[in-house]
């Protein structure tokens, strides 16, 4: 081989090596820090070595904080993320807006049509899939069984609220730090409001009547708001206006509270490693006031792309791993089927070895209770369980649940706080022109 070929030869392989590593594509995935994402990012091996030329920057955020910053981005073009996390509130008001690109088109093994109807028509806008669910939930009831039998009590499968206070009340034990309940307090529209809304529909509350009046200066409001205070007041942890969804769950596991009414993607987190009680959950619905509605919200963490996205081919290509039928099976060999993401797709709810979870069954049942298309007791002109789907809900629900864990922290009574949000949501709802 003369000397000349052996140049090229040398030039073409040093191409072909800068071209290999020129074609990576980098994308940035914002997400939620709760437990399933955190999980994700620790098996990130199985899909590099399915998509080596894709490099994934992880950007992991508290959920307040990541509300605003994907909604600040993608609402001024910033194209900061490829991927983002985005709940089923955001996903109809985003896809108007044109602002997320469809995934109709992502490959025939992500078996969209094994996605749960529920959650599926709830991520689909004009026909087109905007976003894909990554696991979906409801809200339960999760209680400790030893506590409830030391009690002599016996948790109904479908309770109302006043077996929740019974117990409660029955479970509080001071002498050894352990609270009868524990709520969602922290403010946020998607933190106590997301809890107190779903709870205020079983109580026959409506954020607005069919003419988007504002209803907190009604009785139902007042009832849920008093109900709420004196049970986290009397039997509920202290500090609990700051506490959420992650704190809560920390203080279940640590064994100091009798029940929590949460998001039911928390069942694998109460029975898991970290659980000191996880031999000592029972499940239930979310509770009931004879009215015809449960206290139990519906929702989905889903993958979604921004349209102005640039590297779009490989977003998808995460985003077909990481809520593939695939992925659920990844998850389940290496932490075990109770610690596969719920809640997304028919396929795993018929699985027999996923039948054998405890609460797999508490779920579905859970999910299928609510209904985001009639949600109140009393018509509303909106939809959403635990939020209203307009555009301006987000800043409404984050004021009035400052408003609320305030009256919660004792720095004003229900009266204050239910006049006070009255106010604010009549105000802003006039000022967008819903009311004439």
């Amino acid at each position: 081989m003369n000397m000349t070929l052996r140049a090229l030869l040398g030039a073409t392989a040093l191409l072909t090596l800068t071209g290999v590593a020129m074609a990576e594509t980098e994308i940035t995935v914002a997400t939620v820090n709760n437990g399933d994402m955190i999980r994700m990012q620790g098996l990130m091996d199985d899909f590099y070595a399915k998509h080596p030329d894709i490099k994934v920057n992880w950007v992991t955020l508290e959920e307040n904080v990541l509300r605003q910053n994907v909604t600040t981005d993608i609402a001024t073009g910033g194209g900061q993320y490829d991927v983002l996390t985005i709940g089923t509130y955001e996903v109809p008001i985003w896809g108007k807006q044109g602002w997320l690109a469809s995934l109709n088109d992502l490959p025939a093994d992500y078996d969209v049509d094994d996605l749960l109807p529920a959650m599926r028509g709830g991520l689909t806008v004009d026909g087109n899939l905007l976003a894909s669910p990554f696991y979906g939930e409801s809200s339960m009831v999760m209680y400790r069984t030893d506590l409830m039998e030391k009690a002599g009590l016996t948790m109904p499968e479908a309770p109302t609220w006043a077996d929740i206070e019974k117990a409660a009340a029955a479970m509080t034990d001071r002498a050894n730090d352990i609270n009868g309940i524990c709520l969602r307090g922290k403010a946020g529209w998607g933190e106590n409001m997301a809890f107190l809304t779903a709870m205020s529909n079983s109580f026959g509350a409506r954020w607005f009547d069919e003419n988007w009046v504002t209803q907190f200066d009604q009785p139902e409001w007042k009832a849920t708001l008093d109900f709420y205070l004196n049970l986290m007041t009397q039997y509920g942890p202290a500090g609990a206006s700051n506490n959420g969804f992650n704190e809560n769950l920390t203080l279940f596991n640590q064994g100091k509270c009798g029940m929590w009414i949460d998001a039911t993607v928390a069942a694998s987190f109460v029975t898991g490693k970290d659980s000191t009680v996880a031999d000592k959950v029972g499940f239930a619905l979310a509770p009931d006031n004879g009215l015809g509605k449960r206290g139990n919200w519906l929702w989905a963490w889903s993958l979604a792309i921004p349209a102005s996205s640039q590297k779009q081919d490989a977003a998808k290509a995460f985003i077909n791993w990481a809520t593939n039928k695939d992925y659920l099976a990844l998850v389940a060999s290496k932490e075990g089927w109770a610690n596969v993401p719920p809640g997304t797709r028919t396929s795993l709810y018929m699985n027999e070895e996923y039948a054998k979870v405890p609460f797999a069954k508490m779920t579905l049942d859970s999910i299928n209770a609510a209904d985001p298309t009639n949600p109140t007791v009393k018509p509303v002109p909106y939809v959403g369980v635990q939020f209203v789907a307009i555009p301006e809900f987000a800043g409404l629900g984050t004021t009035v649940g400052e408003i609320f864990s305030a009256a919660l922290a004792g720095q004003k009574t229900a009266d204050e706080a239910l006049a006070e949000a009255q106010a604010a949501v009549s105000e802003e709802m006039a000022a967008a022109g819903y009311v004439k």
